[in-house]
C-alpha cells in the first residue's frame, strides 16, 4: 500500500527552512517529494503544496506530529 501525504505550507519563506529540516530528518521514509506553487503575474504565492510518497510507515506518528508543529499547516493522506 503506498500512504501519499499532502501538506499545505503556509508562509513558506519563514516555514520552509523548519519543513526542510523535519523531511530531512525523516527522509528514508520519503520516496518522492513533489513541490507544487502557482504564482500568478510574476508574483509567487505565500503558501505551497507538497506531496510526499512514503514508503516507509514505522515512524509516520512521529513524522505528522512533527509535520503538525509548524504553525499553520495542513496535512492530510491518503492510502492508495
Amino acid at each position: 500500500m503506498t500512504l501519499i501525504l499532502g501538506i499545505k505550507l503556509p508562509n513558506r519563506i519563514s516555514t520552509s527552512p523548519i519543513f526542510q529540516d523535519i523531511i530531512s530528518k525523516y527522509g528514508c521514509m520519503i520516496k518522492s517529494r513533489i513541490g507544487l506553487h502557482s504564482n500568478c503575474s510574476n508574483v509567487c504565492q505565500s503558501h505551497g503544496i507538497i506531496l510526499l510518497e512514503i514508503v516507509d510507515n514505522s515512524d509516520i506518528v512521529a513524522l505528522k506530529k512533527a509535520l503538525l508543529s509548524i504553525d499553520g499547516i495542513t496535512l492530510d493522506s491518503m492510502h492508495l
